[in-house]
C-alpha cells in the first residue's frame, strides 16, 4: 500500500507539473479601458486651453524617417522626434485638453495601424488627459477602415472620441445612443461645462464640433479631395439649435443672460474649405506658404456655421506649411501648421503647434460664461518659442 500511495502522489505531482498548463483553459489578460475625469469643464481660475496636434503623420516610430529636415538632423530624426515634441507641449502647456486634427498616423508608411495609432496617441494617453480625434485622408490607407479606426480610436485610454454622434449629444460615451444616417466616420460634439462653484458648473458654455471631411473622392471623373456633406451639416445644425438660449431665465439678470443664452462653439476638422483657397479674407495673422488643398464641392460649409451663429473659430490641418488664422465671415479659420517630422514640410523651418485659449468672464461673486478665445504657436526649437498670439472672439466686441 506505501508504494501505491507513493506512485499516486507522483503521478499527481507529474500531471500537476507537466502537463496540467496544457489542460487549462487560457486566460488572457483582460484591460479595461481607462477613463479621464469627466465632464470636460473650465478650471478652477476661469480657463480652458485646448493643445491642437495637426498632421503627426506617424508611421513606425524608430524606424520611419523625418522628411524636409535639414542633412545634419537627418540621420537622428525619427518619429520618435515627433512624440518628443508632443510630450514637450503637453509639458510646457498643461492643456486641459488635446484635439487632434486627423493625419494622424500616415497609412502607406505603416505597417499596422493599430500598431501606429498606440505611437501617435501614446504621449497623450501617458498624460491621462482628455483627448479626441478626427481623421485626415491619410489615416485609412494602412490596415484598417475610417470606421475600423475611429471605433478604435474611441476605446483607446483617455479618448473620447465617438465613432458617431449621440441623440444626446453627450460626451459620455456610456450614455450616447448612435446615429447611423450620417456621411463619415468621426462626427460628434463634446461640451465644456462651467467652472467648478459656480451658477454655471452644470451648464454647457462652450461646444466643441467635430467632423470627418473625408479623404479623397471622384467627381464628374477628376480625383479631388473630399468634403463634409449635407447630412453633417443637418446633424451640426441641429446640434447648434439645441443650445440657442438653453439656459433662459426670466429671474436671472441681463449680464447673466448674455452670457447663457447661446454659449460659443469651436469646430474641428482636416481638410479646409474652399472658401480659404479664394483668399477673400477680412483679416490674416500668420504664414500662407502654400497653395491651399481641398475638395472642388463647395457643400455650403461656411454658410452653414455662419447661418449657425455660434462657431467663433474653425482648426483645420492638410497643409501643413500654412499655420495662419483667417477671418472669413467673422469665423477665423486657423491652421495648426504641420506637427509630426514624418510629414512634409520645410527644411530649417521648426515643425509647430497650435494652442487655444478660453477664458471666462468675472462676475462679482463668481466666474460666468466665456468672454474671450485666444490662440497662439509654439515651434519644436530650443526655447518652444511662442509666436502669432491673437485673440480670435471677445464677447464684448461682437455685442
Amino acid at each position: 500500500s506505501f508504494l501505491y500511495l507513493t506512485l499516486i502522489t507522483l503521478s499527481l505531482y507529474l500531471l500537476q507539473t507537466l502537463i496540467s498548463k496544457n489542460l487549462m483553459l487560457s486566460h488572457e489578460h483582460v484591460t479595461v479601458k481607462k477613463q479621464p475625469d469627466l465632464p470636460l469643464r473650465f478650471r478652477s481660475d476661469g480657463t480652458f486651453k485646448i493643445l491642437q496636434v495637426a498632421d503627426l503623420h506617424y508611421g513606425n516610430g524608430i524606424v520611419t524617417r523625418c522628411r524636409d529636415v535639414l542633412s545634419s538632423e537627418f540621420d537622428h530624426c525619427t518619429d520618435l522626434n515627433s512624440v518628443r515634441f508632443l510630450r514637450r507641449m503637453i509639458e510646457a502647456e498643461k492643456p486641459d485638453f488635446i484635439a487632434f486634427t486627423g493625419d494622424n498616423i500616415f497609412g502607406t508608411s505603416t505597417a499596422d495601424a493599430a500598431e501606429s495609432l498606440f505611437g501617435a496617441f501614446g504621449p497623450a494617453m501617458e498624460s491621462r488627459l482628455p483627448w479626441a480625434a478626427v481623421l485626415g485622408n491619410h489615416d485609412q490607407e494602412s490596415t484598417m477602415t475610417r470606421e475600423e479606426l475611429m471605433s478604435f480610436i474611441s476605446l483607446m485610454d483617455y479618448s473620447i472620441s465617438q465613432t458617431n454622434p449621440s441623440t444626446d449629444d453627450t460626451s459620455d460615451p456610456g450614455k450616447e445612443r448612435i446615429v447611423s444616417d450620417i456621411d463619415g466616420f468621426g462626427n460628434y460634439n463634446l461640451r465644456v461645462f462651467g467652472a467648478p462653484s459656480s451658477h454655471l458648473a452644470n451648464s454647457s458654455i462652450l461646444n466643441l464640433y467635430f467632423l470627418d471631411s473625408g479623404d479623397r473622392a471622384v467627381v464628374e471623373g477628376v480625383r479631388t479631395y473630399g468634403w463634409i456633406k449635407e447630412s453633417q451639416l443637418v446633424w451640426l445644425r441641429g446640434v447648434s439649435q439645441t443650445f440657442q438660449g438653453q439656459n433662459q431665465d426670466s429671474d436671472q439678470s441681463a449680464d447673466i443672460f448674455s452670457y447663457q443664452a447661446t454659449p460659443p462653439a469651436l469646430a474641428f476638422f482636416h481638410i479646409p474649405i474652399p472658401e480659404i483657397r479664394q483668399g477673400y479674407f477680412k483679416e490674416i495673422v500668420g504664414q500662407y506658404q502654400e497653395y491651399v488643398a481641398c475638395s472642388s464641392v463647395n457643400s455650403g460649409v461656411l454658410q452653414t456655421l455662419v447661418s449657425m451663429g455660434d462657431v467663433k473659430a474653425v482648426f483645420i490641418g492638410h497643409d501643413h506649411n500654412n499655420d495662419f488664422c483667417a477671418n472669413l465671415d467673422d469665423i477665423w479659420f486657423c491652421y495648426g501648421g504641420g506637427f509630426g517630422y514624418h510629414g512634409y514640410g520645410k527644411a530649417g523651418r521648426p515643425r509647430r503647434a497650435r494652442v487655444i485659449l478660453a477664458e471666462l468672464g468675472k462676475g462679482e461673486k463668481a466666474w460666468m460664461g466665456v468672454e474671450r478665445i485666444k490662440t497662439w504657436k509654439r515651434l519644436d526649437d530650443e526655447k518652444l518659442s511662442k509666436i502669432d498670439e491673437q485673440v480670435l472672439w471677445d464677447r464684448q466686441s461682437s455685442r
